[in-house]
């Protein structure tokens, strides 16, 4: 017997010091740095959720 789940529970922590010295690093760096990171992480997020909903047709 399948089972359907209906909902999903996502928890973040936010952490205002880490984000204020990642912006520093950024703008000392000259930003293309962060911006290729952040690209690279978004890529990565996206193949992850690609690959849970094709694990999930297959079910």
């Amino acid at each position: 017997m399948p089972i359907e789940i209906r909902e999903l529970i996502v928890k973040a922590t936010v952490d205002n010091n880490g984000a204020q010295s990642g912006q520093a690093n950024a703008q000392n760096s000259g930003g293309g740095d962060a911006q290729a990171s952040q690209e690279q992480l978004v890529n990565l997020c996206v193949e992850k959720v690609l690959e849970i909903l094709k694990e999930k047709a297959e079910r």
